[in-house]
């Protein structure tokens, strides 16, 4: 069931990002399983995409995991506070990578609500980036880990969306990126209550 490393070796990462819509995002920390439907998510396109972290070719030890071949994940603190998990896309050396912005609450909602501290019901729980990895129990111990693993991956439960139930829009909090801010480079299923505000674009 786990999608197969030749899957994210795909190096449209702009299909992916909608792709992995209404794929299973799961994880497996100390015993216990939680696992999401992704409902949203923002692609980031390598090098030409000043919102990257690898734009421009850039090279940190930070970035270094984004120029790995897809099927990893890519997990970095923002603002200090929040752990971002993004899905590493494309082949060698082709840094594209997918944010998963939110999940809808699965399995182990008990789990989630405990990290969380409030009742799965709530949107809130796993909408935004921050918040489905904190549900998620996904920290920065989660970076570089195979996708294929026992800790983190993807399954597919034949959950699919059409075009007309996927919303488009800018990318959030990238203005620093210039024009590139404005591509329409997030996803995410319209009418989901738990995808992060805005949304609706």
């Amino acid at each position: 069931m786990k999608l197969p490393r030749s899957y994210y070796s795909n190096q449209d990462v702009l299909f992916l990002a909608q792709d992995l819509l209404g794929k299973i995002l799961f994880t497996e920390l100390n015993g216990e399983t939680t696992a999401g439907i992704i409902v949203e998510t923002e692609a980031y396109f390598g090098v030409k995409d000043k919102a990257s972290h690898a734009y421009g070719g850039r090279r940190t030890d930070r970035t270094e995991t984004l120029y790995h071949h897809g099927g990893i994940s890519y997990v970095y603190l923002c603002y200090g506070i929040h752990h971002l998990f993004n899905i590493v896309t494309s082949v060698e050396d082709d840094p594209h990578a997918v944010l998963v912005r939110a999940v809808e609450p699965l399995i182990g909602k008990e789990i989630m609500e405990l990290r969380r501290n409030m009742p799965a019901s709530k949107p809130a729980i796993s909408a935004g980036p921050g918040s489905a990895s904190k549900a998620l129990g996904i920290d920065r111990s989660f970076n570089k880990k195979d996708l294929n693993g026992q800790e983190i991956w993807i399954e597919d439960h034949g959950i699919s969306y059409t075009p007309d139930e996927i919303v488009t829009g800018p990318r959030i909090g990238v203005a620093y990126a210039q024009e590139d801010a404005l591509l329409p480079w997030r996803f995410f299923v319209k009418g989901n209550k738990y995808v992060s505000k805005p949304n609706k674009v």
